[in-house]
C-alpha cells in the first residue's frame, strides 16, 4: 500500500498558478501526493474545472483568502470548505471586487513610478483568472520594463513597494467567520513569509485563535529544520493543529514543488490526523 502524503496548499490558473487545475492534479499524482487541496486566491473555481472522474487521488476542497491583520496583509486557508455554502460565495464575491479595485490602485501607482502599465493587458495574462500582484510581474517581464518576476517585486510590487496595496482586504475575523461558515477548517498560511518578530508572531497567532483559527502551516515548501522546528514550537504552545504544503506556483520553482515540502516535525498534532476530510468529494458539485 502506498504512503499517505497531503499537500494543502498550492495554486492553479483559476488564480497566479501556470498550471490548470487537471494539470495541477497530474503532477500532483506523479509526485506521490495522495491528498490535494488547490487553495487558489479567493476562488474556487479550480473544483469546477477538474475531470472528477479522471481524478486520481483525493482532493479537499480549499481556498486562500487574503485578509488584514493589524495593517499587515495575511493569508488564511479554508480546508475542507463546502463549496455551495453561502459564506464561500459570498468570500468569493467580496474578494472579487476587493481584487479588482486593488488591481485599479496598483496600475495607478505603478503608471505614477513612471511604469507603462495598462489593466487590461494585465487582465489578459490572468486570463478570467483571480487578478494579483504575480500578473503585474508577469506583464512588466513581458514588456521589458524588469529583466524578471524578482526584479519586478524587489523594486515594484513588494512589500512597502508602490505595487503593494492591502487595504481592500477583508478584515482576519471576516476571513475565519467565512471559512468557519462554509465548515471548514481555518488555517494561518506560510507564517515565516510574513517577516514578523517572534512577538508580533505570537500576537498574529493569539487573535488567529481567539476568532475561532484551528491550525498554521508549520511547513510551507521548503524551509530548514531550525525553521520548521521554530514553527512546530509556536504551533504546540498554542495548541493548534499543524498544517503543511508547498504552495506551489509553477513547475520551475523547486523550492515549491508539489509535495516536496520540508518534513513536518513529528512532534506536532497534523490536521489531517485529527479532521475527517473523508465527505470531500465530488457530491459537492453536482
Amino acid at each position: 500500500m502506498s504512503a499517505i502524503k497531503f499537500d494543502l496548499h498550492c495554486h492553479s490558473t483559476a488564480s497566479d498558478g501556470s498550471l490548470t487545475p487537471d494539470e495541477l492534479v497530474q503532477r500532483a499524482h506523479e509526485n506521490g501526493v495522495t491528498h490535494l487541496s488547490i487553495t487558489d486566491h479567493d476562488t474556487v473555481a479550480a473544483y469546477k474545472q477538474i475531470d472528477w472522474k479522471a481524478c486520481p487521488l483525493t482532493l479537499i476542497p480549499g481556498i486562500e483568502i487574503s485578509s488584514t491583520w493589524s495593517k499587515r496583509g495575511v493569508h488564511i486557508v479554508g480546508l475542507g470548505i463546502d463549496l455551495k455554502s453561502a459564506a464561500i460565495a459570498e468570500a468569493v464575491q467580496q474578494q472579487s471586487l476587493a481584487r479588482q479595485l486593488r488591481a485599479e490602485k496598483i496600475a495607478e501607482r505603478l503608471t505614477k513610478s513612471g511604469l507603462r502599465c495598462p489593466l487590461e493587458e494585465v487582465e489578459q495574462l490572468a486570463a478570467g483568472g483571480q487578478l494579483g500582484r504575480p500578473h503585474f510581474a508577469r506583464y512588466l517581464v513581458a514588456s521589458g520594463q524588469v529583466k524578471d518576476s524578482q526584479q519586478a517585486f524587489k523594486k515594484y510590487l513588494g512589500d512597502g513597494k508602490p505595487g503593494d496595496v492591502k487595504q481592500h482586504w477583508a478584515s482576519l475575523e471576516q476571513t475565519v467567520q467565512w471559512i468557519l461558515d462554509a465548515g471548514g477548517v481555518a488555517v494561518l498560511a506560510h507564517p515565516l513569509k510574513y517577516k514578523l518578530t517572534r512577538t508580533k508572531l505570537l500576537a498574529l497567532v493569539q487573535d488567529f485563535k481567539a476568532l475561532g483559527g484551528q491550525a498554521m502551516e508549520v511547513v510551507s515548501g521548503k524551509q530548514t529544520p531550525q525553521e520548521s522546528r521554530k514553527m512546530a514550537d509556536i504551533c504546540q504552545q498554542s495548541g493548534l493543529l499543524a498544517s503543511c504544503g508547498s504552495d506551489f506556483h509553477h513547475p520551475d520553482t523547486r523550492w515549491a514543488e508539489l509535495g516536496m515540502y520540508s518534513t513536518l516535525p513529528s512532534t506536532v498534532d497534523t490536521v489531517f490526523s485529527h479532521l475527517d476530510f473523508s465527505h470531500q468529494n465530488k457530491a459537492q458539485l453536482d
